[in-house]
C-alpha cells in the first residue's frame, strides 16, 4: 500500500510516517515504478510499535534498539544468543512498564486537582 493508506491504517500523518523514515525506523518494502513508497502488513506492525512508545517518552535511539532487536529475535534460533536477546526484551518491557506507571502516577494527580476545582466551584456557587 502507498504511505497515504498505511498512515490511515496506523493513525499516523503521512509526514510522521516520512521523519521515522529518515530517522531509520522504518524502510518502505518497495517502491512502484513511479517511485511511489509500498508498504505491507510488517511494515505497519513496526509502525504500530513506535506509535506506541512515542507517549511513552522512548528516543528515537531506543525505538531503533527495540526495532533490531525484534528483527534479531524473529531470526534467531533458540540459545544463548537468543536468551541475551530475550533479557534485552524484558528490559524494555521493564522500562515500558515504569513508564506507563509513572503516567498513572501524572493521571491521579491532575484528576485529584481536577476534583479540587469542581469542589471549590460547588463552594463558591452556593
Amino acid at each position: 500500500m502507498q504511505i497515504g493508506e498505511a498512515a490511515e491504517r496506523v493513525g499516523l500523518s503521512i509526514r510522521t510516517i516520512r521523519h521515522y523514515e529518515e530517522a531509520g525506523l522504518i524502510v518502505p518494502s518497495a517502491r512502484s515504478e513511479g517511485g511511489f513508497r509500498l508498504y505491507t502488513q510488517p511494515d505497519l506492525d513496526r509502525l504500530a510499535v513506535v506509535k506506541r512508545m512515542k507517549p511513552l517518552g522512548f528516543t528515537l535511539e531506543e525505538m531503533r534498539d527495540l526495532l533490531t532487536l525484534l528483527d534479531a529475535l524473529a531470526d534467531t534460533e533458540p540459545g544463548a544468543e537468543r536468551t541475551a536477546l530475550l533479557d534485552r526484551l524484558a528490559m524494555f518491557h521493564q522500562a515500558a512498564t515504569a513508564r506507563v506507571q509513572a503516567l498513572r502516577d501524572q493521571l491521579a494527580t491532575a484528576e485529584g486537582f481536577a476534583r479540587q476545582m469542581q469542589d471549590q466551584l460547588d463552594i463558591h456557587r452556593r
